[in-house]
């Protein structure tokens, strides 16, 4: 496989994967401005999911078995514990593997295009970004 390919690849994936997990966990929040907060961040997500797509728009989804997997998990989590903390750690976890992931794809990657590679910054930055944010939330129903 093209190893430009298999890069947007990743960067698409990880913006479904956000996308789904904020999908799945909107439902329990009750604190106005972090919902706020995801709502915006969605939109973050799909703008970037929509530029991988233009880029390449034959980008594969995330696999069935893997969106049952992360529904599964949020909902068995958010089941017991729906304090606006505990939606921010899982969100904030969330964030941290996005992180990793653009992390471990500018270093492997880094044969790739250069364009796909800023791509891959912008992400980069952009999870950081929600991270900064989504950790004041950790102080919330204490």
């Amino acid at each position: 496989m093209d190893r430009d390919f298999e890069l947007l690849t990743s960067i698409y994936q990880n913006c479904e994967t956000a996308i789904k997990s904020i999908e799945d966990i909107e439902p329990a929040v009750e604190n106005e401005e972090l919902r706020a907060e995801l709502r915006e961040e969605m939109e973050h997500y799909r703008e970037f999911a929509k530029k991988c797509k233009s880029i390449n728009p034959e980008l594969p989804d995330n696999n069935a078995f893997e969106k049952a997997k992360l529904w599964t998990s949020i909902k068995m989590t958010t089941m017991f514990d729906k304090s606006t903390r505990h939606l921010a750690e899982m969100l904030l976890l969330g964030t941290v593997m996005g992180t990793l992931q653009c992390y471990k794809d500018i270093s492997d990657y880094r044969s790739s295009s250069h364009d796909l590679l800023e791509l891959a910054g912008e992400l980069l930055r952009m999870e950081e970004g929600h991270f900064n944010y989504l950790k004041m939330f950790l102080q919330k129903d204490i």
